[in-house]
């Protein structure tokens, strides 16, 4: 029986690496299922913690998946977060040390802030994923943050799922470089605050009839709970059952992957006017 809380759903923020794909391997029919969705009446942001691409680069990522008809503001991730807290200091932009990708490189010069490779000149070292790190970056992110420069972290992921396995994320990088400086690192992508509030903006809709759809327990399902969203963990990505099982306060649901999810969904819609009130327990599709 769907939980009841189901047929208030009026909009999802949707993680992607480990809901949607695994590197550049979809994890499902996308097409498909987001012709479910639609059908169901429900909107939905992408949320994402990884901060390798900019918009336009996820856009192209998911028309090549077969989702062309995709809005550049159905997608947020953690570059928009790291830039939105450096407006904070720097309103007029600063030199930056960037440990990252093309995606942070870009967004964070197309807010106004200088990448430097002179870790002296930087005011900040913000670090994302990168696939490319060296031992000289960390070196130089870590005088950095010894001559004072503030630590900026796009998220904590330690890992993220490839078809391979589960390979060092961004949150494994940030562990180096807080060992080398004896500087933690401040965090901006989920679970803070900041991409789950511009998704609801964007969406819409109250919390309590949002969904917060991730694979990963310490991120999007914690930064979904501190919103005051619901929940749904999918068992596509970084988290097992078991652990899933283990995790307190429970999600709403746990699913297999998102068509599971989907399933859930349509039943609580067909069942919408028949559904008696029930507790808020987990529920495993």
């Amino acid at each position: 029986m769907p939980q009841p809380f189901l047929k208030e759903i009026q909009g999802l923020i949707i993680d992607m690496d480990g809901v949607l794909w695994r590197a550049n391997e979809p994890l499902g029919p996308l097409p498909e299922w987001f012709g479910r969705l639609k059908t169901l009446g429900v909107r939905w942001v992408f949320a994402t913690n990884n901060a390798t691409r900019t918009v336009d680069m996820y856009l192209e990522k998911l028309a090549r998946m077969g989702l062309a008809d995709v809005q550049p503001d159905q997608i947020v991730n953690s570059v928009m977060a790291a830039v939105f807290a450096l407006q904070q200091r720097w309103p007029q932009g600063a030199a930056v040390y960037v440990i990252g990708e093309e995606g942070l490189h870009r967004g964070l010069a197309e807010a106004g802030f200088t990448p430097v490779e002179d870790w002296r000149a930087a005011r900040a070292v913000v670090v994302g994923l990168d696939r490319r790190l060296t031992y000289d970056k960390l070196a130089r992110g870590t005088l950095a943050l010894r001559g004072g420069a503030w630590f900026v972290g796009t998220n904590p992921d330690r890992s993220f799922p490839t078809p391979e396995g589960l390979q060092p994320g961004a949150g494994a990088i940030l562990a180096a470089l807080e060992a080398a400086s004896d500087v933690a690192p401040t965090i901006v992508g989920k679970p803070e605050p900041f991409l789950f509030q511009l998704a609801l903006e964007r969406l819409d809709t109250p919390p309590e009839h949002t969904l917060v759809v991730g694979d990963r327990l310490e991120t999007d399902i914690l930064g979904g709970q501190r919103m005051g969203c619901r929940t749904a963990l999918v068992l596509s990505g970084v988290t097992s059952p078991q652990q899933a099982e283990a995790w307190t306060p429970p999600p709403d649901l746990i699913v297999r992957d998102f068509g599971a999810l989907l399933d859930v969904l349509e039943q609580a819609r067909a069942a919408r006017d028949v559904l008696p009130p029930g507790p808020r327990d987990p529920q495993v599709a």
